[in-house]
């Protein structure tokens, strides 16, 4: 999944690059795939693959949470 990802990214990278570079008939579609492929490809891809396997209630802030966080800081100052 990461190789997948980072050749995806590269080849929307190149494709915006040679489409700002390279003036041709189609440079505005080449800029154009290439932003989409990567926020309609890239993004999701990288986040199911840094997201997988953990809890979104781990990260949200609710009212344990913030307990949580005030205990620790109460640690880390004594």
């Amino acid at each position: 999944m990461k190789y997948l990802i980072l050749v995806i990214t590269i080849a929307a990278l190149a494709s915006i690059i040679i489409g700002f570079t390279i003036r041709l008939d189609y440079s505005e579609k080449l800029i154009g795939f290439g932003v989409l492929g990567l926020f309609l490809i890239v993004f999701p891809l990288f986040s199911y693959h840094r997201w997988k396997g953990k809890n979104p209630k781990d990260y949200i802030l609710s009212k344990e949470n913030l307990d949580k966080m005030r205990d620790n800081q109460k640690r880390k100052k004594t």
